[in-house]
């Protein structure tokens, strides 16, 4: 309390600081920061190729779909 006074911020968020630099050494378990960014920026790498993926598997089926009426209306025979 005394430390956090002479530097005037909230004990509580001296307490933080602390905590966040004991876990970035590795003395206290937890994520370290750029661990956490990492996981951070794959989960949304992630999560934009499953859209992609998404997108393509519609993409593919229309036009095989396209190309069966294509191919149907070629052959002579009305579906």
């Amino acid at each position: 309390m005394s430390i956090s006074a002479k530097i005037g911020c909230a004990v509580q968020t001296l307490n933080d600081w602390v905590k966040k630099a004991e876990v970035e050494s590795g003395r206290r378990a937890g994520i370290p920061t750029e661990l956490a960014e990492r996981l951070k920026a794959l989960e949304r790498e992630n999560r934009e190729l499953r859209q992609a993926d998404k997108i393509l598997r519609k993409a593919s089926a229309y036009f095989a779909m396209a190309e069966l009426d294509r191919a149907g209306r070629s052959d002579g025979v009305v579906h």
